[in-house]
Parts: structure tokens; sequence; C-alpha cells
């Protein structure tokens, strides 16, 4: 780790209004103006290719070019009293839209709350060929003051930093498919990383050590993706008249997310569903700040079983006054420096747009992002049902299917909502004057 945290950019402004009915160009614009910051600051976010192929030639093998998806950004978000204008890379249409539009819904209540623990990250040394795996624990343990200092002297910078390995843990398996095994976990903070180079490099460095002490050998030596020490909890309180609808008052939709929640709860088979809905608003913020995106999806479904039974991610609950409660808590393994964040100029771009200024921050304002995609799945599921909302938005996709261009696009669109027929079929018949 050689990168430090950038400072926090100048207070944002996340209330941006008519920005769906502006230009590409225009809400670039109005969302540097909003962030505080030059045009040029984002260009990185524009309509410019921000990843040229000779750079992505360093970043994976077998290049052969680069491959975009529609940035977004969602607005109205305040966590922890502080505004952000959050970048989204998605392709599915209704999830920026939906995110701004709780997030707007949630200022009336004084928007989002998050914390999170200490960034910390924990790699594996797998110990095989024991006849002792519990007198190989003792052992390892009686040693822990010797491994934690070999394990810092493989990442000075970090110590430097204030991070480095904590602490170690031991684990014994006394019975596997392939006979007893001891395990020891290396506890590292990781500051602003994600962290997976540097406790792999420390796992690599003590398993000859280890297999000294242990009389074992070392098989794996690898970082876990089920970072249960890095955890964020992401809160929002709605009073009960901001979800009022045309066909229901607040306090009857607070009473059905209430409910819908409960079977995420109970069933795995809807709890499947409802925390993927969760990571529509999750992944998109991970992969718009070059983090890895797979990581935070292994780890969210690992933590939702983590009891043995796979479950909710969030709870909502009717809370003081007939408010609207919803909690979110999940592992956030997200980095500021190094990776994709510090080689990818967009990611570099997005990260100076939401002025974050440490990976716990990041993590905490993505966790919001989450627990607002959340809600507003569940009040759609609760109310009119998901797809109407969503068809009308995915209704642009459907009139390009079909051949529209240009101002054609949008024609076709609310001509195919206002008909109640969203198809490719009944978009050609608009695109032909039928």
């Amino acid at each position: 780790m050689t990168d430090s945290a950038s400072e926090p950019e100048a207070s944002v402004l996340s209330r941006i209004e008519g920005l769906r009915d502006k230009s590409p160009a225009e809400r670039h614009a109005a969302v540097a103006a909003a962030a505080g910051l030059a045009p040029d600051a984002l260009e990185a976010l524009s309509d410019r290719p921000a990843l040229s192929v000779s750079r992505a030639d360093g970043m994976i093998e077998n290049v052969i070019g680069t491959f975009e998806l529609p940035l977004g950004v969602a607005t109205n978000f305040t966590v922890n009293g502080r505004d952000y204008l959050v970048p989204m890379a998605v392709e599915e249409p209704s999830v920026v839209a939906a995110a701004s539009y709780m997030a707007k819904l949630a200022r009336a209540g004084g928007g989002f709350t998050a914390s999170s623990t200490a960034p910390i990250m924990r790699a594996q040394i797998q110990i095989l060929g024991l006849g002792d795996p519990f007198g190989a624990r003792a052992l390892l343990l009686a040693h822990r003051d010797e491994l934690i200092a070999l394990a810092n002297s493989r990442d000075s910078m970090l110590v430097e930093l204030g991070g480095g390995c904590k602490d170690i843990e031991i684990e014994v398996f006394a019975t596997s498919p392939i006979g007893p095994m001891t395990v020891m976990h290396l506890l590292v903070d990781v500051r602003d990383s994600m962290g997976a180079n540097a406790v792999n490099s420390m796992a690599e460095r003590l398993a000859p050590r280890v297999e000294e002490i242990s009389g074992g050998q070392v098989r794996l030596r690898i970082l876990s993706n089920l970072a249960d020490r890095r955890v964020v909890t992401a809160s929002v309180r709605v009073p009960a008249e901001a979800l009022s609808t045309k066909a229901h008052d607040g306090a009857d939709v607070a009473r059905r997310i209430v409910e819908a929640c409960a079977l995420a709860l109970i069933d795995p088979y809807r709890a499947a569903t409802h925390n993927k809905g969760i990571m529509n608003g999750i992944d998109p913020v991970v992969l718009a700040t070059g983090n890895d995106w797979r990581a935070i999806e292994a780890g969210a479904h690992a933590y939702a079983a983590r009891s043995g039974r796979y479950t909710s991610l969030s709870t909502w609950e009717i809370g003081a006054g007939g408010a609207l409660v919803g909690t979110l808590e999940l592992p956030m393994a997200l980095g500021i420096v190094g990776g994709a964040t510090r080689t990818h100029p967009a990611a570099q771009a997005a990260l100076k747009l939401m002025g974050i200024g440490s990976a716990q921050e990041l993590a905490e304002v993505t966790a919001a992002v989450g627990l607002a995609q959340n809600m507003a799945a569940l009040r759609a599921l609760a109310t009119e049902g998901i797809q109407r909302g969503h068809m009308a938005l995915h209704a642009r996709n459907i009139a390009i299917t079909a051949g529209a261009t240009g101002g054609e696009v949008d024609r076709v669109a609310k001509a195919m909502v206002a008909a109640g027929d969203v198809s490719v079929a009944h978009a050609r018949l608009v695109l032909k004057g039928a």
C-alpha cells in the first residue's frame, strides 16, 4: 500500500431540480456545478472514452478493447448529515431513478445515517498433515506476537499509516473430507485499501514459519471475502406521510413494506430476490468507483447466511410516530487507494465527484444507496407492483431495440406507456405510424 486517502472535496448539493429533463451534456455541467468542481474535473465521466485500450492492456490479460456501461448519478442523498452525488454504473433501467427518489423521501426524516467498524480483513492459512491439530493451535498462539511482527514486516507503509496485522485467530476442524486441519486467520487493518494484496502477501510471508511452528504443511494462503469484521450499518427513518401515493396513505405503505420484508426474513427464496434488490443499489457504486463488486457480492450473501439459514440483509419496522424505519447491515470491503481505483480514470473521477475522504466513508454511502434501493423495490412491490414503473423506464430500451433513434426514442416510449403495451412489436407499429 503506497497511496494515502484523498482529502474530501468541498460541500456537495445533492438536490438538482429537473436533472432528468436535461440532456446528458447539461446534466454533466449541472452535476459538476452541484459538486463544486470544474467541468473538466469530470471529463472522464463524459462521453469521451475514459479508458484507453493501452491502459486496459496493463490492467488485465488478452485485451482486445473496452466495454462500457451507462453511468448515471443518483441525487438527493444525505448521509450522516452530508449531501452526496452518487455515481452508478449500471445497465438496468429504474435503478438510478428509484434510488434518487427514495433518497428524496428520506430527506423528510433527515436522510440516512451510517456507521462502520474498522477496516479489518482476514487472511486464512490452511495447515494439513497434523496428528495433533489442537496442539498445533496452542503452539501457534504461543508465537502470536512473533507471527504478528513477521506479518507486519511485509508492509511497513501500511503499519506507518496505522494499519497492519492486529491479531491472529486459530480454527481447528477435527474432521474434513481430507482429515483434520488447523486454519490460522490473520486479522489485518488495511486502512483505505480493499486489502486483498496486503493480506495475501502477509499470509505468503508467514507460511514457512507457520510450518516450522506447527509441524504441518501449509496449503492455501489467501484472504476471505467474508469480511465479517468490516461491517457497515445504514439506517433510515421516513415519516409515514412522506410515503403516501395517490392510491395509498403513508401509514398503509409503511405497513405494507414491513409485511413485504417479513417474507424475506423467513423464506430464502424471497430473501435471494430481496437481497438482489439491495445489491442493485450497491454494485453500481462499487463498479463506478473501481472496486471489486464480485467480492462485495460474495461477502454480502455469505453474511446473509451466517446463521446457517439464508435471510434478508435488511429489516423494516414501524417506529415511533408511525415512521418507517429501515436498517441494513453487511460487510463492505471497499478501497479508495490501489487497484482500479487508481488506474481507471473514470473511477478516480467518480471518487472526486463524491468527495470521498476514506474507504469507510465510501462504504457508508454505498450501504445507504443499497438501503434506498431496497426501500424503492419494497414500496413498488407493496403498492402498484414492480413492473409498472420498471417497464415505463424500460420503454426507451424497447424503442431502441425496435429501431428508434434520436427524438423518436422518447416519442415511441411515451406512446407505449400510454397504451400499456411496452413491447418491440408495439414499438414498431408506433414507428410506422400505425
